[in-house]
């Protein structure tokens, strides 16, 4: 088994430090903090006590890791990146328990930024450098500024970003053609609706069992969204949706567990599927967005998976099952 390394000017105090991890000059960890393997700790980091670090983790330059800290696998931290766990300090006034800030597998943490206490990032998400991160943060998510507000969403390792999905145009014709478009996600895809104008205004229609691909049991509109908030974050067992943004504008994110893809409905002649046990996301709403949902099943509370690493797990059985 491959030795930790600890350098002979930092100071670890904790017998808890993977094989092959490398704690460099003048850092130094507590004795009650755990350290994976294969982790790198850099000159001038501080780790407290109560702080669980996952294997793989690279931690730079200037970064303090309080009580109440855990950080999961393959995470990235960027120099002086602040993290905090106590909403109301007071010089010598210690709470009974410290606020439990966690940043999930995969994530990466930029430069500078601050992460208020009690947060979640979420698994694979982005913080951009200097962020002030006041709330949590959706898995994927690529979040910026202060306070810090999701922008968009990681690529998929490999793939590059998230494609934005459009339909084709006629050449000249300046309409849409009707049409299907495959996504290549989970089955997801892009539909044309039929479109008429005159002088009156504009006509989109859809009919069940062609444009619509089932039979809707419910619908729901969603409006008032405020441009920074994030809606959806949940997939169905065996529900399926069509979206329409009957006025303004959303971006719509479809994830399967494998790939991800990005829509952005802007008129209401443009609708997306959205099959059973795909990880949606709606955000970027324009000020006078109004979000037209059809799905196929009633309202049943059982059948929504709001943990993305659950929907991950399930979508992976599938995967091996089919």
């Amino acid at each position: 088994m491959k030795q930790p390394h600890i350098h002979p000017q930092s100071l670890c105090e904790t017998a808890h430090v993977g094989a092959g991890t490398r704690v460099w000059a003048f850092a130094h960890v507590l004795p009650g903090a755990r350290i994976g393997a294969d982790c790198n700790i850099c000159d001038g980091v501080f780790v407290e006590n109560d702080v669980v670090v996952g294997d793989r983790v690279t931690v730079k330059c200037g970064v303090q890791l309080w009580d109440g800290v855990t950080i999961e696998d393959d995470v990235f931290i960027g120099p002086n990146a602040t993290f905090t766990n106590d909403p109301f300090p007071r010089s010598r006034v210690r709470p009974a328990g410290f606020a439990r800030t966690v940043v999930r597998a995969g994530a990466s943490i930029g430069a500078n930024s601050t992460i208020l206490p009690g947060v979640e990032i979420g698994g694979g998400a982005m913080v951009g450098a200097g962020a002030v991160v006041t709330r949590p943060v959706p898995p994927n998510a690529i979040v910026v500024g202060n306070p810090a507000r999701v922008t968009g969403y990681a690529a998929v390792p490999g793939s590059g970003p998230p494609r934005p999905a459009s339909a084709a145009s006629p050449a000249g014709s300046g309409a849409p053609l009707p049409g299907r478009t495959e996504l290549g996600v989970g089955g997801a895809s892009l539909h044309e609706l039929r479109l008429f104008r005159d002088p009156r205004g504009e006509l989109s229609v859809g009919e069940l069992g062609r444009e619509l691909p089932f039979t809707p049991r419910r619908f729901f509109l969603v409006s008032g969204v405020p441009g920074h908030e994030v809606r959806g974050e949940h997939a169905h067992r065996s529900c399926e949706q069509f979206l329409v943004c009957a006025r303004g504008s959303c971006r719509v994110l479809l994830d399967d567990g494998h790939d991800r893809r990005e829509v952005t409905l802007d008129r209401p002649s443009l609708g997306v599927h959205m099959p059973a046990m795909i990880w949606g996301t709606q955000y970027r709403y324009s000020p006078d967005a109004v979000l037209l949902v059809f799905a196929s099943g009633h309202y049943d509370p059982d059948d929504y998976v709001s943990a993305y690493e659950e929907f991950r797990k399930l979508a992976a059985g599938r995967a091996v099952g089919a």
